[in-house]
Parts: C-alpha cells; structure tokens; sequence
C-alpha cells in the first residue's frame, strides 16, 4: 500500500474514533443533566442507607451517574432473576458512589453486569507450585477482566442498606474495575502524578504488610481479613471501610485514608 493511502487510513481510523468519544461524551453529558426519575430517588432513599447522609450536591451528582452508567451498562438475570429498576439502580448507586468526585471514563471494560438472586457457584483456579487445582467455591461477587461484574442481589442489597459495617460486595467488586483500569489488579489504580505513585506504594506495602502481621500473630484488625490475600483484595477491601467505616479508619489508619482521600476525591468523614 503506497504510504499516502496508509496516511489517510490512519488519519480516518483516527477521526471515528475521536468522533466516537466526542459523541459518547455528549451523551453522558446530557444524560448526568437530566431530570432523574422520582420514581429511582425513592429506590435510593429506601435501600441505600449511606444516601441520606449525602449533601446535596453529591446527590445531585449521583442521580446524574447513575442515568449514565444505567445507559451504557446492560444487566442481566442468573436462575430465575428477572431485573427491574430496583436492582438496576441499587447497585447502580453503589458503583457510582466510587465515581462521584473523579473524572473517570464510567469503567470503561465493562459492558455487563450479570446478577444472582443470592451466592452462585464459581469455578476457581488455586496454583500450588506447578500443580493447578480448579475448585468449586461459593461467591458473592467477582470482577472479571472480561468486562462483566459478577454479583449477589441479596448481598448487593444488605451491603447498601447497612453503610457502618464496612462491608459491601458492589464497592469491593467496582475498585477491582478501578484497580484493573491499567490492565492489572495489583492494589495500584491509575493515579495522577509519580508523586502519588510513590506515597500510594509506601503508604500501602505498610498497610499491607502489617495486615498480614497482625493476622499471623492473632490480633484483631479493623481491616478485614480477606484483605491479606493480595494487595490487590487489599484495595478493595479498603475501599469498602472508606466508604462505610471512614471514621475509624481515619482513626486507626490516617495515612491510609488520607491516599483513598485522595483517589476517590472525597472525605466521607464529613458526611457522618
């Protein structure tokens, strides 16, 4: 092909995608200005308990999230559960709760959000050596790199009705979709500057690492358990305190909180 032509594809290949972005982001513009459904605040004010604590301009940004995220994003019922609006935007709300404040591209892998009326069996991989194992375990939520979140709507449910026990299945799957925004889920989402990559790096080997010290020598730790498997269950699993437990993980975990702060451009402290 004579050099001219490859330009020219290029430069055109070039312009639909730059057309194709410019129109995603007038879409989402118009749809975060749009009037939210009074039927969906309903459904936030009765099953996201975290909401009522939301000032106002927070609320507004989220009704403006979830119309996006429920435009781009397909849901889809396992044995027997047939999705309608109240699950739809429940765990809607919950994902977008990780979006409020930063200028993210709405989880940008993920096209399908595939909901169990409660836990569902998974086939897991366990690697002991050279020997591979295929497992069957019991889940309430799995994030694939697929694009597709795996969730439980019992569990997605309890985790949005009860905001204070640090536990919540859709804030913990949604930061693995944000840690794997740079194509690995290592505990390390795409940050700002080096300068935040260096206090990230820091401020967690230390938090994690003293994690699993805490574990092995028996001692009871705000941070659950399960975030000693890996940094980047680690993450996640933070991220869930942030949001529901932020008080006493500023307490306990200043420096900790201080970078999710930072990430997630909030400070929920203020809002309990």
């Amino acid at each position: 092909m004579p050099i001219i032509l490859l330009i020219i594809l290029i430069l055109v290949i070039l312009l639909v995608v730059l057309g194709i972005r410019f129109q995603r982001k007038r879409t989402r513009e118009k749809l975060q200005a749009a009037a939210f459904n009074p039927a969906w605040v309903l459904i936030l004010q009765n099953n996201l308990a975290l909401y009522s604590s939301l000032p106002d301009t927070l609320k507004h940004k989220l009704h403006g999230l979830i119309n996006a995220f429920l435009y781009e994003k397909t849901f889809s019922g396992f044995n027997g559960l047939e999705i309608n609006d109240e699950i739809r935007v429940t765990i809607a709300a919950q994902a977008c709760m990780l979006l409020l404040n930063r200028d993210d591209d709405f989880y940008p892998s993920l096209k399908n959000i595939f909901v169990y009326p409660g836990a569902f069996k998974s086939m897991q991989t366990r690697s002991d050596g050279m020997v591979n194992t295929v497992e069957e375990t019991v889940r309430i939520g799995e994030s694939w790199q697929l694009g597709q979140v795996v969730l439980s709507w019992q569990h997605s449910m309890q985790g949005a009705m009860n905001s204070a026990d640090g536990q919540n299945v859709v804030y913990h799957e949604f930061a693995h979709q944000l840690d794997h925004a740079d194509g690995a889920i290592d505990g390390t989402p795409v940050l700002d500057s080096a300068e935040n990559y260096a206090s990230w790096s820091k401020v967690f080997s230390e938090e994690y690492t003293r994690l699993r010290d805490k574990i092995a020598a028996n001692k009871k730790t705000l941070i659950d358990d399960y975030g000693a498997v890996s940094e980047g269950e680690f993450f996640a699993v933070v991220t869930e305190l942030f949001f529901e437990r932020p008080v006493l993980l500023e307490k306990e975990h200043p420096e900790l909180y201080e970078e999710l702060r930072k990430f997630y451009r909030l400070n929920p402290v203020e809002w309990f």
